[in-house]
This record gives structure tokens, sequence and C-alpha cells, in this order.
């Protein structure tokens, strides 16, 4: 007789790729009319801007640009020009082909931005993205669970408790702000240039809701009367919610990774800026759920046809989040520093067979007035590493971002540049559990009369369930023989009776 296991479908997410690029694009830009030729290129900056996603079934697709800014000093001498420049880019990232559409979730940095004249209208302005892609697919997990069965069938059940990507979307928001600028900024008359980084601050769910705050970080150099450049900052708080597609508990968590979408940032009357900003916060649930299998099967009385899968889920092993420091030093004979700023690739991993070594590359720019008086931009590379222990089976899914401004000091003919960097990090596997789906029932046989009915066994490293399986046992009948309520020491010698 054939016992069917019922059916119970379980949502998850499945990650169909998690893969960094670094892309290069070109752009020529030509100076308007009214600006005087280029001398020498001071510095370069950049704002990176994602403006849409697609899914194509056996791959994505990412656009965008970054929006370029230029400091030149001009070849007449005059006081230096700030040029603008739209840098389009296009990504595509390869999956095996997926049943369903999924969600897109894109962590992109500007490794670098630089220029040179290449005449004296015209530059040549070049950028380096770092985007980590990923791909999550919709995905059923079925789990079997046993029916009705006969008394004398026992089943070995376990629990585990997962930790898997259950849901993911996204939620934009715009940022409509007038900042009013600083004393140090009061006669701003235009703007060099500007970059905002958002941070998540806290992310929580609260039953069908996706809660996530965090700062908007606007950095502005802007050129006052007299020909003095000034930088200024501004922290603008946000705080977003999101419907999710079903409810969950208190357990659930969430990672969010913001992106910018849109900025404009101008002057405007009463000494304030006037800044539009679009923003997305891409989120992933967590779920944890225990899931129930039954792995084993016997009876004392009859044999057994036990029909198998194996249970393959997504799951996450462990999540951390880390904030290291950036610190370079370099020689320089500069007397006060303009400005500074801080980019960063995504890392790269090197593994062992017991540790991960994270490379942190980043790159510091400072603008700044030598011994002279002359401005001047200098760039330095940082590289650092971070070690934590390799999980043998599993991928690790690791993105780093600046947090805040970077810093600056001066002093002895050296500069000393410092950032914080913040981490996050992943492991991520497939676990493969065995599970029994259906049963097929053998004869009930007649007992042996010449077998005993109490045999004398070592336990060895057997699981009580193996040895009363083999024994034709049950585990119940083991321990309340031998009065065990733990797991019985392997030298332990058990008395086992026969069912």
């Amino acid at each position: 007789m054939e016992l069917q296991f019922q059916k119970n479908a379980y949502d998850c997410l499945r990650r169909a790729t998690w893969e960094v690029k670094n892309e290069e694009q070109t752009q020529e830009v030509k100076l308007p009319e009214a600006m005087p030729d280029i001398g020498k290129v001071l510095g370069a900056w950049g704002q990176p801007l994602v403006r849409s996603k697609e899914w194509r079934g056996n791959g994505m697709g990412l656009s965008g640009g970054v929006m370029a800014w230029v400091l030149y000093a001009p070849e007449d001498g005059s006081m230096p020009r700030s040029v603008e420049a739209w840098v389009p880019f296009q990504m595509r990232f390869d999956f095996p082909e997926t049943q369903r559409d999924g969600t897109i979730l894109a962590d992109c940095q500007l490794r670098s931005v630089d220029a040179r004249s290449v005449s004296a209208r015209k530059l040549m302005v070049r950028t380096v993205l770092s985007v980590a892609g990923e791909a999550l697919e919709p995905a059923q997990v079925d789990v079997y669970a046993p029916c009705a069965l006969p008394e004398d069938v026992k089943l070995l059940k376990k629990s585990y408790p997962l930790h898997i990507p259950a849901e993911a979307g996204e939620k934009t928001f715009v940022q409509d702000e007038d900042l009013p600028l600083p004393a140090s900024c009061e006669n701003a008359e235009r703007l060099v240039y500007y970059t905002l980084q958002p941070e998540i601050m806290e992310k929580k769910v609260m039953g069908d809701k996706i809660l996530f705050r965090g700062v908007a970080a606007v950095h502005a150099l802007c050129r006052c009367a007299g020909e003095e450049m000034v930088p200024c900052d501004f922290e603008l708080p946000f705080s977003q919610y999101a419907e999710l597609e079903r409810e969950y508990d208190a357990y659930a968590t969430a990672q969010v990774i913001p992106a910018v979408t849109s900025l404009e940032l101008d002057m405007a009357e009463g000494g304030k800026l006037r800044l539009k900003a679009g923003m997305v916060g891409q989120y992933t649930i967590f779920d944890r759920p225990v899931l129930e299998v039954v792995e084993d099967a016997y009876s004392p009385n009859r044999s057994l046809d036990l029909q198998m899968q194996t249970l393959e889920i997504p799951v996450v092993l462990e999540q951390q989040t880390e904030t290291l420091k950036a610190e370079q030093s370099m020689e320089t004979e500069g007397n006060r520093v303009l400005d500074i700023s801080f980019t960063m690739e995504h890392p790269n991993q090197q593994r062992t067979e017991e540790q991960l070594q994270l490379g942190l590359p980043g790159t510091f720019q400072m603008l700044h007035y030598d011994a002279e008086g002359d401005l001047q931009n200098t760039t330095v590379r940082w590289d650092g590493t971070w070690q934590i222990p390799a999980h043998p089976d599993a991928s690790m899914l690791a993105t780093a971002r600046p947090k805040g401004r970077a810093q600056a000091s001066l002093g002895g003919g050296n500069a000393v540049l410092r950032s914080d960097i913040g981490l996050d990090l992943m492991a991520a596997a497939n676990t493969k559990i065995p599970m029994v789906t259906g049963v097929e029932l053998g004869e009930v046989t007649e007992p042996d009369p010449g077998r005993p009915s109490l045999i004398l066994r070592r336990i060895g490293s057997d699981s009580l369930w193996d040895v009363a399986k083999r024994c034709g046992s049950t585990v119940e009948a083991i321990c309340e023989a031998n009065g065990l309520t733990d797991a019985p020491a392997d030298d332990r010698f058990l008395v086992i009776p026969v069912v």
C-alpha cells in the first residue's frame, strides 16, 4: 500500500546572480563659447545615478550615468572654471534563464573620475563605476508532511531553523528641500560641484511593512564673491516605509541598499540652495521559519520502501556590519585643504581553507593650496584588508561604501587623510536536506519466535534511531528500558527491547 505525504509550498527567493562589475566610460565635452580656453585640469568629481533596471529572463540590464564636474585653470590666468558633463553607462549581468521575473538590486559606487584636455576647447572625461548587481527570482520550496500512518511506522522528524530571503522590492522617494547656506558660504554665487550620499541608519520589519530611516549627506563646493571656494555640508534625515506582500513575525530582518536616481542642486534666493533628489531604498526581507521534515522511517513489523527527495533551499548563514577606518598619509607642501573626497570600489576576495581576506581599495582626492598659494589637486590610493573566517560551502556577498565626510590634516610637510567605511557582509549557501515524500508499506510479518526479546549492545557512534531501526525496537522503548533522558555515552552498553 502506498501512502502519499501532503505537499506544502513555501515561498522564498533564489539568487540568480550576485556579481561585481567595474566599467569604464569616457565622454568628450566641449567648452561653452563663453568660457576661456583650458590651461590645466585641476580636478574632477562625480555622482552616479541609477536610472533604470530591466529583467530579461536570462540576464538583467542596468543603466544610468555619472554627473561629472571638471575644474580647470584657464590659459589666460583667470579664475578656475567648472564644467559639467553627463557620462552614461549601461551594464548587463548574465545568469541562467529564469521562470519568472524577479527583483534587481544594484549597489553602485563611483570608483574614480578624472579628466584631461584634448585641445584648448575640449575635455575627455573618464569615469569608472564599481557595481554589485544582484538578481533575486521568486521560487517555491516543496516540503512534504506525513498524513495518517499506521502506529507501527516510526518517523525520524527533524526541525531546521532557517534564515532565508523571502521577499524583495524597492521604495522610491524624493527629497525636496531649501538648504540655508552657512555663514562661510553666505556670498556663494555658483556651484563648483555637489554630491549626495545616502546612508541607512535603521531598518525594521513590522508585520506587513518595512520601515527604514537614514541620512542624505549633501556636499557642495561653492564659489563665493571674491573667487574664494568654500565647501559646505548638509545632513537631511529621511524616514520611509513600504507595504510588503505578507505579514512577518518579529524575527524577520531586512537589508536596504540605497541608490540615487536623480539630483539637482541650484542657487536660490535668500542665501539658500534648492535641492531636489530622487532616491530608492532597495530592500530584501529575510524570514526565519522552522521547517520540519521527515528524514527517515521504518517499521519493526514490516518492510518499507521510502520515496526520497533532496530539499535544496537558499539560506543565509551569517550577516554582519562593520565600520572600518581608512587612513593614508602623503608628502605635501600644502598650507590649506580646500576640499577632500574618498571613493571606493567593491571588495575583492581571496579565500584560503580557513580565512577569507577582503581587499578594500579606495582613493583619496584632496584639493588644496600649495606653499605658493596655487591651487593643486592630489590623489592617493588606499588599500585596506579585512579577514573573516571562511565558510567552506558558502559564498560571501560583501559591499563597502564611504561613511560620512573624509577628513584631512596638514603638518610637517605631510597630509593625513581619513575616512570611515561601512562594510556589509553576508554568507549565503544552498542547504541540502534529505526528505521522505512517500512510503510504500509492506505486509505485516509474523515475529520470529527464535529471536531474543532483549539485546545487549554498545551504542558506539550510532544514534538511538540507528540502533532502534537496526534491532527492531523503538527509540522510546530503549530510553524507557535504560532510564535515558539524554544521548548516552559512546561506550555505554544498552538494553534493547525488541518490539
